[in-house]
């Protein structure tokens, strides 16, 4: 058995698409919307702006306002953004829906399920003990350590609780990387 553990490539963590939104809608009993394509409306009132990102019930598909800005003077906002808003664009979009401020003031969280998936290297079977294993999230997708590494290395929780050493803690919801090392059964 080797003293050092072995470097595994990393885990990667990356959205497929943009989470769902727990939102209750007003005219149905759904409790989930999403942001379909993401679109943006801007309305001005002379100098002053009100911007919304617009969202839609996943049943009956009614649209609902979420307050990116309100009664905000043209000039406060940056250009660049501002035509953003114009142009819908995609990124502008996520980098809002991953905002806690934003999610706070309209009152809402984000449903992840389905919305990731993880990349992994090739399974490192002939390697030695202990493996090393670095996770990377490109986004501030909220996970549990524990469920990630059970699911797919095949092991049951407890053993992983048992054999998984990291400085992060496993049974909470980790939103950015971390580092873990696999001990061998036994």
């Amino acid at each position: 058995m080797s003293s050092q553990p072995h470097i595994a490539l990393p885990w990667i963590v990356r959205r497929t698409r943009l989470p769902l939104l727990s939102l209750r809608c007003v005219d149905c009993p759904a409790e989930t919307a999403t942001t379909g394509e993401g679109r943006f409306r801007v309305n001005a009132n002379g100098k002053l702006l009100d911007v919304w990102l617009l969202v839609h019930c996943v049943s009956c598909d009614r649209t609902r306002k979420l307050a990116v800005h309100e009664r905000v003077p043209v000039r406060t906002l940056d250009p660049a953004v501002l035509d953003g808003y114009h142009a819908n664009d995609p990124a502008l979009v996520a980098a809002l829906l991953l905002d806690p401020l934003f999610a706070r003031r309209n009152r809402f969280a984000l449903d992840w399920t389905g919305a990731w998936r993880l990349l992994v290297p090739v399974p490192w079977v002939e390697a030695g003990w202990p493996v090393q294993v670095e996770v990377v999230l490109e986004d501030p997708v909220p996970i549990r350590p524990d469920r990630l590494i059970a699911q797919t290395l095949g092991l049951s929780r407890n053993e992983v609780a048992r054999r998984v050493k990291s400085e992060t803690s496993l049974r909470r919801p980790a939103t950015t990387g971390f580092t873990f090392t696999v001990l061998p059964a036994d």
